[in-house]
């Protein structure tokens, strides 16, 4: 029996490569799930409150992680980095699950959970492999819970450099356009 995938690569490359993939095209592949969630949202006004104040949690880890995090220079240890190692992905994970309450849709849900697992689960793989390479037993050390934790205040200078305003205009305006679907049901 052969060992190897589709494209004929083996297994473990191939979800390398995938995974490699996947964590690239998030963001264009969240605006296609977006426009999708629109379009199959179903919302009504309890829906969308109780749904945004899930997502105003999520997005609040968010910012949290941003302001502590220094991208690329170092293993971050503080802030909620001190309790997970992808405080950014809970955040978002909590404001996907906000959205999904908002729309009151099954397909949403179905969607968001599809999205959410595949390009969660790449970014992180991804992501662990870049921290491992880069900073080797310090990282491994982190994830072991023996690194010495960090003392680092939030910056809200550090979360804009994060470029954090993004996801909080995403959120303005997923749930603008949500608010119009209840206003204007189509």
């Amino acid at each position: 029996m052969s060992d190897a995938s589709p494209r004929g690569l083996k297994p473990a490359l191939y979800t390398g490569r995938l995974a490699g993939w996947l964590a690239r095209k998030r963001v264009p592949l969240g605006f296609v799930a977006t426009l999708m969630t629109i379009v199959l949202a179903r919302p009504t006004w309890e829906t969308w409150r109780a749904g945004l104040l899930v997502a105003i949690a999520g997005e609040a880890i968010r910012v949290w992680a941003a302001g502590h995090l220094e991208k690329s220079r170092e293993v971050t240890r503080s802030g909620p980095y001190r309790w997970t190692a992808h405080p950014l992905y809970v955040g978002s994970s909590i404001l996907a699950l906000g959205v999904v309450i908002a729309a009151g849709s099954w397909p949403v849900t179905v969607l968001a959970a599809v999205y959410m697992g595949s390009t969660i689960t790449a970014a992180v793989r991804t992501e662990e492999a870049f921290l491992r390479r880069t900073f080797g037993d310090t990282y491994d050390r982190y994830q072991q819970s023996q690194a010495e934790p960090m003392v680092r205040r939030f910056s809200l200078e550090r979360a804009l450099r994060n470029r954090e305003y993004r996801a909080i205009a995403g959120l303005v305006i997923g749930f603008g356009l949500l608010a119009l679907k209840v206003l204007l049901p189509i």
